[in-house]
């Protein structure tokens, strides 16, 4: 937001240094981002009378001047300009002036004459010719005849302006315009703050009988204003009103243009004319559009709009884009003898929404989209026909059409100095909040001890925000630091958080480090996983706003991430690598899912399900499927998971179906782990065997046993057996330890395996297995009869169920 001091000081009477000004501006909210001063670098040029003209002798092109600078003496310029005679009073820029661009200008002959400076154009101000209505084509800029002499021309081109630029915080609408600034100036400043006086004159007749206006959608448009005014002069801007927008950055065009472009500037607040006699009918009706309804701007760019968008229209046609541009076929020119003033409040979302599917910007769109007060239009509307009357371009019709179906009520908000005061660390008395109050337009009532908050001000809804705003009135520097009093409180973490600290020690001691991958994923993921078309996988949450292709969907498998981490480190000759993830999925819900929120807010489905994963990847010299299996084995027993199981899993396309098993917890799946197909360790540079593991996190922590339980140690002798046999290469060591188990019962404690043998003295097809089994009874020691007779059942069912034959 560019401020023009000029134009503040209208408002508020600021009497500080610039520095002084804009340090205390910051430090009560308004934060000044730069102070710029228009034309800083122009100096020396200064307003000169040609006394007397003669030809140059040594050039045909060449005068001779003699011009009056109000000094000791005549000054003597010698130049080319054609339009410039004697009488004329011109800019002079003087030995050792500086000009647009940086140009310097010394004394030195030419042609022999000396020349003590030049004329200058508007181009050599820093100006365009469309810029300066009353600007020569190619040549000198001449003033009017009763300019003074002698005196700096910047403040007659409107430069050295000092131009503060703010940085406003989208929850202060009311400060995207001078006024708003101003208010806020003299409540920094404990000044008054001078609201513009607005008196209109009327010529008759009567607006509401010219005019109608129909709101048909009430939450989209709260608010719609409307003037006439007849006997149109569309022309140029008188000068002071082309400096004003000129100064805050904006470019005249036309004295209509101007007008609404100084209310947009001045109150905030955005407005369009209609060329009255190109309304069909003389209504206006704020509706939404029609499905694949066409709309030309006043750019003349043609877009297709749908039932989502307002629209301004006549009886017969859309006239506008409500909040964004105005159209075609209802601008105002150069014919135009009768226009309707558009000022009106519309919903700023849907503002923006519009703006940003057909990709139309306009600085009325920006304005409405950070939230206007709709009772701000009328004064805004008046403020506009005064300037109407003021530039003498054309007749207010007497009257306005407003039509305000739900005003905008103040809201009152309790306030307690008590509260204020310990709340901020401070001793204000309540005279001196009340009048922090005052200084902002809150409306104190003491008895009641409430306030009434402007509905310009729908930032501040609770006591904290107005303790906010007492304290940055105050001062934030005179605020003392002290110390937190409140008792302070102590955190726990959560059982879910002490498991993933517990996790993360334990894949630490197994040195494998902890990894950070993005959520946000390229589709081509699952072709370089091989993941199968059809595969659940692939349906995915796509981002609405990517980065980029590579970051457009949100990922459903962690495996991508921890892929590309250990190709990384293996392509950088990094012989062993092991990296884990705990990091979340995203699974898509239903098509036929309902929104979780109603109205404009509403999304399309429900919000997707987040489940988190342990991810663990590993390759080196030393790693295979069984020492990974181990680790994870280990991390099962060390987080007390019981009844863990692990079956073989031929189904997973991304994996080596030989070397891949699914870990199951209770009966459930949990997950997979295994090696990497040698296809998706070959599309990720991956020279190696990796081995990768994804568990479901929830899965693990609610099988995890809570309730440890000890018992004392035993009191009797173990006894040990060893079992030697034949099995079928294609059995598992898994289903033949599941079938000892079973078959040993109460007395059986322990069962390890201790050899895997292929080879000599071994059948074509077979494997030796051999486990030894460790007996125990928690109430006598064993007899060989007992310990026999269970060794049998479990031979018995090792055969049945596996076929195995115990060795010689």
């Amino acid at each position: 937001m560019n401020v023009p001091m000029s134009w503040l000081k209208q408002y508020v009477d600021i009497d500080v240094d610039i520095n002084a000004f804009v340090d205390a501006m910051t430090m009560s909210g308004s934060k000044v981002e730069a102070v710029e001063e228009s034309g800083k670098e122009i100096t020396k040029v200064v307003s000169g009378k040609i006394v007397s003209v003669a030809q140059h002798p040594n050039a045909d092109k060449l005068r001779i001047m003699q011009v009056d600078i109000a000094g000791e003496r005549e000054i003597q310029i010698v130049t080319a300009a054609k339009n410039v005679n004697e009488g004329d009073i011109v800019p002079v820029s003087l030995d050792g002036a500086t000009l647009a661009g940086g140009l310097k200008i010394k004394a030195g002959k030419l042609r022999g004459e000396l020349s003590e400076g030049m004329f200058c154009s508007v181009e050599e101000l820093g100006f365009s010719e469309e810029d300066i209505e009353d600007a020569p084509h190619d040549g000198v800029y001449v003033f009017p005849a009763d300019m003074p002499l002698g005196i700096d021309v910047k403040p007659y081109f409107g430069l050295g302006e000092q131009v503060v630029e703010y940085e406003i915080t989208s929850n202060r609408a009311d400060c995207f315009s001078i006024l708003g600034i101003a208010r806020e100036a003299a409540a920094t400043f404990g000044k008054e703050f001078k609201f513009p006086e607005i008196t209109v004159e009327e010529v008759g007749g009567n607006a509401n009988e010219m005019a109608t206006v129909t709101i048909h959608n009430e939450d989209l448009c709260p608010r719609y204003a409307a003037r006439i005014i007849k006997n149109v002069k569309v022309g140029p801007s008188p000068k002071w009103l082309k400096d004003r927008l000129l100064s805050a950055g904006l470019r005249p065009i036309n004295n209509i243009v101007d007008i609404t472009n100084y209310m947009l500037l001045e109150f905030g607040q955005p407005m369009h004319a209609f060329d009255y006699d190109k309304l069909a009918g003389h209504n206006i009706h704020v509706r939404n559009a029609k499905e694949g309804e066409k709309f030309v701007t006043l750019f003349e760019d043609e877009v297709e709009l749908d039932p989502s968008m307002l629209v301004i229209a006549d009886d017969e046609k859309t006239v506008a884009l409500a909040g964004v541009m105005g159209g075609n076929n209802s601008k105002v020119t150069e014919e135009t003898t009768t226009i309707l003033f558009e000022c009106a409040n519309f919903n700023g979302y849907n503002v923006r929404q519009t703006s940003k599917k057909l990709n139309l910007r306009s600085d009325s769109s920006v304005k409405y989209t950070k939230g206007l007060d709709p009772n701000n239009i009328t004064l805004a509307l008046e403020r506009a026909a005064q300037l109407i009357n003021m530039t003498g371009s054309g007749e207010v019709v007497s009257g306005k059409i407003d039509a305000y179906p739900r005003k905008r009520e103040s809201i009152t908000i309790p306030y307690d100095v008590e509260w204020i005061n310990n709340f901020l660390g401070t001793s204000l008395t309540e005279e001196e909040i009340i009048n922090y109050f005052i200084s902002i337009e809150f409306v104190p009532d003491q008895a009641a001890k409430t306030v009434t908050i402007p509905t310009f001000r729908t930032d501040v809804t609770m006591m904290a925000d107005l303790a906010e705003e007492v304290a940055r009135l105050y001062g934030y520097d005179k605020i003392t630091p002290t110390l937190e009093r409140a008792e302070p409180t102590r955190g726990a973490k959560t059982f879910e958080q002490k498991t993933i600290d517990e996790i993360r020690q334990i894949m630490s001691m197994h040195g494998v480090y902890g990894a950070l991958t993005y959520s946000f994923e390229s589709p081509k993921v699952f072709d370089k996983l091989c993941i199968k078309v059809d595969s659940p996988l692939r349906n995915v949450m796509k981002i609405t706003n990517p980065l980029g292709e590579d970051f457009s969907i949100m990922r459903t498998t962690t495996l991508n991430g921890i892929l590309t981490s250990l190709s990384t480190n293996y392509n950088r000759r990094v012989e062993d690598a092991a990296l884990y993830e705990i990091g979340k999925v995203y699974i898509k819900p239903s098509d036929d899912a309902t929104p979780i929120l109603e109205g404009k807010h509403a999304y399309e489905h429900e919000l997707p399900q987040e489940i988190k994963k342990l991810t663990i990847g590993q390759y080196g010299k030393n790693v295979d499927f069984f020492s990974f299996k181990g680790m994870i084995e280990t991390l099962m027993s060390a987080l007390h998971i019981a009844k863990v199981e692990f079956v073989r899993n031929t189904e997973l396309e991304f994996m080596h179906p030989g070397r891949t098993a699914t870990l199951l917890i209770n009966g459930k799946e949990a997950g997979f782990f295994g090696e990497i197909h040698p296809q998706v360790a070959k599309n990720y540079s991956l020279d190696t065997r990796v081995y990768m593991a994804e568990f479901d996190l929830a899965t693990m922590l609610n099988a995890i046993n809570k309730e440890l339980k000890f018992k004392a140690l035993p009191k009797y002798p173990a006894t040990t057996r060893d079992i030697a046999m034949l099995v079928s290469k294609e059995t598992l060591v898994g289903e033949l330890e599941k079938v000892i188990i079973q078959r040993g019962g109460k007395l059986l404690e322990k069962v390890e395996l201790f050899d895997v043998y292929e080879g000599a003295q071994i059948e074509e097809g077979y494997k030796s297995v051999a486990f030894k089994l460790i007996f125990r009874a928690e109430d006598r020691t064993l007899t060989d009869e007992e310990i026999q007779k269970v060794m049998k059942k479990v031979l018995n069912g090792l055969e049945m169920n596996c076929g195995a034959k115990l060795r010689d």
